[in-house]
């Protein structure tokens, strides 16, 4: 039985994911079509588990876990398949450790692999072909455990008002219970990758889902579900109702964003309730129109959703390292309907045993064994070619890498110059030494560290301190221990700002009031090709050129500004970092060269 209108839900899901990972600075909280689909699927699974019961007194788990089998893997597959080609196109860097990206697709692990190693600060600029998978192993790990839970319940119970309240209660328990999980580590976490991607703290909305597929199924509904029903709900309330909690989701897909700590206390829920609520409207329109025929449209989008949301990731990845984002997000959008659209209308059925008309020919699955089986071993060999070619870290991460190994080579060697140093015996009572050492001391994160040798290599009297995803309150720290240990030098120069936290101003305000007198305080400001206005590193860049105005020892290097009027030194690159690219340094290193000669034409700190 298919339920008319339940294609919005659908539709509205993958609508907010696409704009998202197109237009992610316009609709920041997009990501909550994810949990659309989580809500929608729990529900879905919960009511036909329920129709089942009610039918036949049983729930065969092996057939549901045969069915969720052949309707997720077959189209996974195929967009590996077609995607692989794609990766010629753009560097290594996107292939980067491509047999653990895969298997981690095909054994529906990807949120935990994201957590140990996608979820790391570098692949942020260089993002995984397959990280979207993520979604897709939480649903499965919950179809294991879901459709388990269900089969046992149906071997403890008698009667379908049993079952349901059963299913009820239990989907209540576990929706609390992990999204409980989910607000308390959100108040401790300033990094949320973790959570978002945790099976367990992330996978309520499927709960929330249940808990409505329990109360008011597909054929089965609960009693006084259909009495209320049929005296209270008209054809029009519904379609309010509906319509007024798919419009509350997409507010929600403009307001919300990733690193706010409001989204994952409150944002999921609220979503989850949403989207609950448009699938209830929409079982309670679709009961109320019994007459009335969905457009087809509803229906072909609908079907192709989940391979659409499958093939659009990887393609816009590629295809945004090559061409504008509008022109990307089109030929992303044509090319994921084609192959959905195959995988769906043409593919799935033949592996499921039924025939396909096409050209005005009969197709069973028996006529594409051959090609079929051609294709796959093409796809296999190439495949293990790309993983044999594919870099184990990419270039951002070995430059960083690098950069941190060159940088504790030196402190070490200065560790040890002091310690085998011969030591002066003093005279009566030692002088105070209270000068301050001449030259310039940098503290960086993850892009000076990048272009930290070459910065050695072109400055004189220079100490870099940097390292990747470093905040202004970390810097600061840096900041206090080099002053209180005399090893601040005259010129301080702070390239901080690219992971700039909501308290950016409050922090940056600590590093100016508590730098000692006899400084100058030189601030570069973060670029990150890909930040807009609503962006902290963005609101930084913005605060400090007004700084110089209120304190007549600041100075600013705009690298932000320098970074925009040449685009060139980015290309093929996540837009931000450009570590081992002499030009950018080139570049890098005249916008502090600049900074620091008008600061000496400044006062220093008094």
């Amino acid at each position: 039985m298919r339920i008319k209108w339940f294609s919005l839900i659908r539709i509205t899901g993958l609508i907010c994911v696409l704009l998202y990972h197109f237009f992610q600075m316009r609709y920041t909280g997009g990501f909550i079509g994810v949990d659309i689909f989580f809500t929608f699927s729990g529900y879905l699974i919960t009511a036909l588990a329920l129709d089942e019961f009610s039918r036949s007194n049983k729930f065969a788990l092996r057939d549901f876990y045969y069915r969720r089998v052949m309707r997720i893997l077959p189209p996974l597959i195929l967009m590996i398949c077609l995607v692989l080609p794609f990766t010629l196109l753009v560097g290594k860097d996107y292939i980067t450790d491509l047999f653990h990206q895969i298997a981690a697709a095909l054994g529906f692990v990807t949120n935990l692999f994201e957590i140990n190693t996608g979820g790391t600060y570098e692949s942020r600029f260089i993002p995984h072909l397959f990280v979207h998978t993520w979604s897709l192993a939480i649903e499965v790990q919950f179809y294991l455990i879901w459709g388990f839970v269900l089969y046992l319940l149906t071997k403890v119970t008698a009667t379908v008002k049993q079952f349901r309240k059963r299913v009820f209660l239990s989907s209540t328990a576990l929706a609390i219970s992990s999204a409980l999980v989910m607000y308390l580590r959100a108040q401790q976490l300033t990094e949320f990758s973790p959570i978002y991607f945790s099976s367990i703290a992330h996978i309520f909305p499927f709960f929330v889902g249940s808990m409505l597929g329990a109360l008011a199924g597909i054929q089965d509904l609960m009693p006084a579900f259909s009495e209320n029903l049929a005296k209270h709900w008209t054809k029009t309330r519904a379609l309010l109702f509906m319509s007024a909690n798919l419009i509350c989701l997409f507010i929600l897909a403009y307001c919300l964003r990733f690193d706010q700590r409001e989204t994952y206390m409150f944002g999921f829920l609220l979503a989850s309730l949403f989207a609950a609520g448009a699938i209830l409207g929409a079982n309670i329109l679709h009961r109320k129109t019994p007459d009335t025929k969905e457009p087809f449209i509803f229906g072909y989008l609908a079907d192709i959703s989940y391979s659409v949301y499958l093939f659009h990731w990887p393609l816009f990845v590629i295809f945004s390292k090559l061409y504008s984002n509008w022109v990307a997000a089109l030929i992303t959008t044509i090319l994921s309907v084609l192959f959905a659209s195959v995988s769906y209308y043409f593919i799935e059925p033949l592996l499921r045993g039924k025939s396909v008309e096409v050209l005005d020919k009969k197709l069973e699955f028996k006529h594409i064994m051959a090609p079929l089986g051609g294709f796959l071993t093409l796809a296999i060999g190439f495949g293990v070619f790309l993983c044999l070619q594919a870099p184990k870290i990419s270039s951002l991460e070995q430059s960083l890498l690098l950069g941190g190994i060159q940088q504790d080579v030196g402190k070490l060697d200065m560790a040890y110059a002091k310690a085998t140093a011969p030591k002066n015996e003093p005279s009566v009572a030692p002088a105070q030494n209270t000068d301050i050492p001449a030259g310039t001391t940098i503290i960086g994160d993850s892009v000076t560290l990048g272009s930290r040798s070459y910065l050695l290599e072109h400055m004189q009297d220079v100490d870099i301190d940097a390292e990747g995803n470093r905040t202004m309150n970390l810097a600061y720290d840096i900041l206090m221990n080099l002053q209180n240990t005399g090893q601040l030098r005259k010129n301080v120069v702070m390239c901080i700002g690219t992971n700039s936290l909501d308290d950016y101003q409050e922090q940056t305000q600590k590093v100016i009031d508590d730098l000692k007198p006899g400084h100058h305080l030189i601030f570069i400001t973060p670029h990150d090709g890909h930040a807009d206005s609503s962006y902290n590193s963005y609101k930084l860049g913005v605060w400090e050129r007004t700084l110089p105005k209120k304190y007549d020892f600041i100075t600013i290097g705009d690298w932000d500004e320098v970074a925009r009027a040449h685009p060139e030194v980015f290309e093929g690159t996540d837009g931000t970092h450009f570590g081992g690219r002499e030009n950018a340094s080139q570049l890098y290193l005249e916008c502090i060269q600049d900074a620091l000669k008008r600061a000496e034409k400044t006062p220093v700190k008094k």
